[in-house]
């Protein structure tokens, strides 16, 4: 068996995985938002602020939030006074379902309508991996250049939401917006932007009004690398 046809049958387990937590997470009325972004996003303290409006509002939320090592995102997440568990991945540089699975086992909280899942910082390998979510959020700064949606096109290519970060150094750092949101439709033609600065809480609750329209089931956008099923295993196309 080649390598391709080893990845293939790697991501097809995954999927049926995935498939199944979904599956199971709807029959408990939960849904699941996965977040991806590069290291240095500024996603963990935008997640804390989203998770302490949810609290804030009486909304029944719970995050995973994963990393190769360390605890600090979940004590820094923790203070959002939602219920938070840490997932190490032991060097793997990405979730997959049979994580996630295991991990929900014997911890998701019973009363919780939506479990925000923070993936690993990187946007190559978490990409290709369905973690049943219903949500697929890709994060990216204003420090990290126009262009990345090119460069990362499979990442963006499957996002339902696209959240644009730390907007409050866009004019320091010389972000071309216009240029980024141009990049953007390439990949992901119709997808949504939201601009977002956890220092001001520009953003916080458009996303959490996007998760909780996830969970009450509102047709999500149909990004052309659809996370499920099967979608995200090919090459966005760049025009």
């Amino acid at each position: 068996m080649c390598r391709s046809d080893v990845k293939q049958a790697v991501l097809a387990k995954n999927d049926d995985l995935a498939a199944t937590l979904r599956g199971d997470l709807t029959r408990q009325g939960v849904t699941a938002v996965n977040l991806l972004s590069s290291p240095g996003s500024g996603k963990t303290e935008l997640l804390g602020r989203v998770l302490a409006r949810a609290v804030e509002q009486g909304v029944p939320v719970a995050a995973l939030t994963a990393d190769l090592a360390t605890e600090n995102d979940a004590v820094r997440l923790a203070r959002s006074g939602a219920p938070v568990q840490q997932l190490l991945t032991d060097g793997l540089c990405h979730l997959e379902a049979r994580q996630v699975r295991a991990k929900l086992a014997d911890w998701l909280p019973p009363d919780t309508s939506v479990l925000f899942v923070e993936n690993v910082g990187n946007l190559v390998c978490p990409a290709a991996y369905d973690l049943g979510e219903t949500l697929r959020i890709v994060l990216m700064a204003v420090t990290e250049g126009e262009d990345k949606p090119l460069k990362y096109p499979t990442a963006f290519g499957s996002a339902h939401l696209i959240v644009l970060t730390k907007t409050d150094l866009a004019e320091p750092a010389g972000f071309d917006e216009a240029a980024f949101r141009a990049n953007v439709q390439r990949v992901n033609p119709g997808v949504e932007v939201v601009r977002s600065c956890a220092r001001t809480g520009a953003g916080v609750d458009t996303l959490l009004e996007r998760a909780l329209a996830a969970r009450d089931a509102a047709p999500p956008h149909r990004p052309p690398l659809a996370p499920h099923p099967h979608g995200h295993h090919a090459s966005a196309p760049v025009a």
